[in-house]
């Protein structure tokens, strides 16, 4: 028994198409497109009646934690530094596991009624570490998305906390299977000494993935990597042998050329994520020099990828350096491909199901050439109307078919309550 999608327009992003053509759904797959398919006996038929058949989008860098600190009551830091140490880092300490699955629900919840069916997770908490990475994934579990998480080893929280995250990392990549995948993730390079970077090595090793973590997100990155270790980042992550076209760098905001140039050559994706470094107020990073493997992530913002790319083709215009938004937002399946082993994003043959229905009524045209300004100036989360994940329907006529929405905001909005008490008596 199979799907049969009818009569809608299917859109590919690189190269650009959009083709009124049927798709087929068998399992997990796409396993025929063309015109006027025939369904089979068994094969339940879906009338998109024009709607348009999207590629399931991939969040490149979340931290879905950060749905729990939605309208914190906070101090206004000074300084990147002083953001860390009065906001980010507190919040990541008050963390328990019962907060981090059920943020990784109202998270994951969020992210797949915005259309995104893959996400890849960067988590820290530093007191419950052991265990973290299993309790995010049963949270997104129950959503039906797509995800690749790891943990944020750094030496913050001394050796022994190191360990744990070195640990937690590795043991989840281990057994991750289905819609998961591990990976090896490490917080700021100022926070890594020399053990934590050896750490990080014998744990690509040991799991065969790439290292997930952000990187010259803010001047100070350099300046205390350098004050602390002795080198800047990308110095020291070339001479620990850290960095592969299996890594995965964010922000990238603050590198010299030639650090650029250093980390482009060793085919590292770069993630761009416009939104959160406009929040964060750290600068505009040169998305447009990121080469041909970079992409987008939403960080500690909405989980609205839609918005994002929208965001990173205006801030780039206006930087005078315009980015090719549709290579973005394919870049995205290019990435999830490579760590799941499988085609995600183009709507053919063989490639997994992960899918979106979008009621979009386009005021003007829509074809290859047009695609970018519809993505740019029109498309937009509030036309998700149904989601695929593996072949199977998790959002339905814009209600998600797993989990009770309000009974998810309730358990969030209880679980933020408490790590805001914990921040306070901290």
């Amino acid at each position: 028994m199979g799907t049969v999608l009818k009569g809608g327009f299917v859109v590919e992003l690189e190269p650009a198409s959009v083709e009124r053509v049927d798709l087929r759904i068998e399992g997990e797959r796409i396993v025929a497109r063309g015109e006027d398919l025939a369904p089979g006996p068994d094969d339940e038929v879906v009338a998109l009646s024009g709607k348009l058949v999207f590629p399931g989008l991939v969040n490149a860098h979340h931290r879905l934690a950060s749905v729990l600190a939605r309208g914190l009551v906070r101090p206004t830091p000074t300084s990147y530094q002083a953001l860390l140490e009065q906001v980010r880092w507190p919040f990541e300490n008050a963390l328990d596991l019962d907060a981090v699955q059920v943020a990784a629900t109202a998270g994951g919840l969020e992210s797949i009624q915005c259309g995104t069916t893959t996400l890849f997770d960067l988590h820290a908490s530093p007191k419950a570490v052991t265990g973290s990475l299993l309790r995010s994934a049963r949270g997104l579990h129950e959503v039906g998305v797509r995800g690749v998480l790891s943990y944020a080893v750094t030496d913050r929280m001394g050796a022994v906390g190191r360990e744990e995250g070195l640990e937690e990392t590795v043991s989840f990549a281990r057994k991750a299977r289905g819609r998961f995948r591990g990976q090896v993730g490490a917080g700021p390079c100022f926070t890594l000494g020399d053990d934590a970077l050896q750490g990080l090595g014998e744990a690509l090793n040991t799991t065969g993935t790439g290292l997930h973590f952000p990187l010259a997100e803010d001047p100070l990155d350099e300046r205390l990597s350098t004050e602390r270790h002795g080198n800047p980042p990308v110095t020291r992550l070339l001479t620990s042998n850290l960095l592969s076209p299996r890594a995965m760098a964010a922000h990238v905001g603050h590198l010299a050329w030639a650090d650029l140039a250093q980390v482009l050559a060793t085919g590292t994706w770069f993630l761009h994520t416009p939104r959160s470094n406009q929040g964060q107020e750290v600068g505009y990073a040169p998305a447009l020099k990121f080469g041909a493997r970079a992409s987008l992530g939403t960080d500690g913002t909405s989980p609205d990828l839609f918005a994002e790319a929208q965001a990173a083709y205006l801030r780039s215009r206006e930087a005078g350096q315009p980015i090719d938004v549709l290579r973005y937002l394919a870049n995205g399946h290019r990435l999830a491909s490579q760590v799941f082993e499988a085609a995600i994003g183009p709507m053919r043959e063989g490639a997994l199901a992960d899918l979106l229905v979008l009621d979009y009524l386009s005021p003007t045209p829509l074809t290859a050439e047009t695609l970018a300004w519809h993505v740019v100036h029109g498309l937009g989360s509030r036309h998700v109307e149904a989601v695929m994940v593996d072949g199977v329907w998790r959002v339905w006529a814009r209600r998600p078919l797993s989990v009770n929405p309000t009974v998810v905001a309730e358990q969030s909005r209880e679980a933020a309550a408490a790590v805001w008490a914990r921040m306070s008596s901290s």
